[in-house]
């Protein structure tokens, strides 16, 4: 039964070698990662150079902010592409299970084991390993895992031999790594390995703009698995997602679209078909009168941050000169109003 759940929580895609030998497109060109506001150009930038890379990479960023998508792209530009992409989900295999699933097992080693297990990394031989939610790993094996980035070798439970694997490590998670490393849950030496470079993935709510595009992707979607007519998204719905905080991010907005055409009566959305959660309230419907100065004060702020940055192509030194702030100055606000 372990086994199964185990199962569930690992996908394995493996990329098929082209008939030819085309000239790999930037993502940027052809990138599933759909957005045009200024922090997605930036993800997309950091995309196409991490892919040139052999280094470990750290997909930060908020549940539902796509981070398993962005690690995807990095190994289908990357010279790793025909090599296989195998993702995990670290919180989801039991601590029991945990170093049979990463490194494999002989048969015999244990209680059920009735056959040999090559296990994830040599699943991965060749290819890219992506460890979704690595916080969730305990500390035990927090140590055997930087072991076998270090070393770029395994040993399968049971075994008396090493042996040697080429694969590029991807990992993510939702929270916050370092404060973690300071509360000791996480070990700072396994962090400084995997987290060589980091890519920042912005919450939807930062990146509004691009809420039609995405929303025009879903419902396209939903008409072709479904056979029906596409739903189209009224003025005022479309105006009414902008103003939600979205938690959950793209996911949410994914999951909320699918409800709302479920639930549908006729073709179009109108803003009450939007079956948003009602524990959540809306930009949009706090009004600008009932809000308290700071939260004013600070949202205009972040308009302002947000502006320079985007005239300046997101160079900080022309944003902070334009904003008429020291380039410290302008860090320590983009820290405070989590901007990256």
């Amino acid at each position: 039964m372990l086994r199964k759940l185990v199962q569930q929580a690992i996908k394995l895609g493996k990329q098929e070698a082209p008939s030819s030998a085309p000239q790999k497109s930037s993502a940027s060109e052809h990138s599933p990662m759909l957005g045009n506001s200024p922090p997605m150009n930036h993800v997309r930038q950091l995309i196409d150079k991490l892919a040139r890379s052999q280094a470990p990479v750290y997909v930060s960023g908020e549940s539902g902010t796509g981070k398993e998508l962005a690690a995807r792209l990095i190994h289908q530009q990357g010279p790793r592409a025909d090599h296989p992409f195998v993702a995990v989900n670290c919180g989801a295999i039991p601590q029991e299970l945990m170093e049979s699933e990463l490194f494999g097992h002989k048969k015999g080693s244990f209680t059920g084991a009735t056959d040999d297990h090559q296990g994830l990394f040599l699943s991965a031989d060749g290819g890219t390993l992506f460890l979704d939610e690595i916080a969730d790993l305990p500390l035990h094996m927090q140590v055997k895992l930087l072991r076998a980035i270090q070393e770029k070798h395994i040993r399968a439970v049971g075994s008396q031999q090493e042996i040697p694997v080429d694969t590029r490590i991807i990992s993510a998670t939702h929270k916050d790594l370092a404060q973690l490393v300071e509360s000791g849950d996480f070990r700072q030496d396994l962090f400084y390995r995997i987290n060589v470079i980091e890519l920042p993935l912005p919450p939807l709510r930062e990146r509004v703009e691009d809420i039609p595009l995405l929303a025009q992707h879903f419902l396209t979607r939903m008409a072709r698995e479904s056979n029906t007519k596409k739903s189209k998204l009224s003025s005022g719905a479309l105006k009414k997602l902008k103003g939600y905080n979205f938690p959950g991010n793209i996911r949410e907005l994914e999951n909320i679209l699918e409800r709302s055409v479920t639930l549908l009566e006729g073709s179009d959305l109108e803003a009450d078909d939007l079956h948003l959660p009602v524990t959540q309230k809306s930009r949009q419907s706090k009004g600008v009168g009932t809000r308290p100065l700071g939260d004013k004060m600070e949202q205009l702020e972040r308009e302002a941050i947000l502006d320079a940055l985007e005239k300046t192509r997101w160079n900080r030194t022309a944003a902070a000169k334009k904003l008429g702030m020291t380039l410290r100055s302008l860090r320590y606000r983009l820290e405070k109003l989590d901007i990256e």
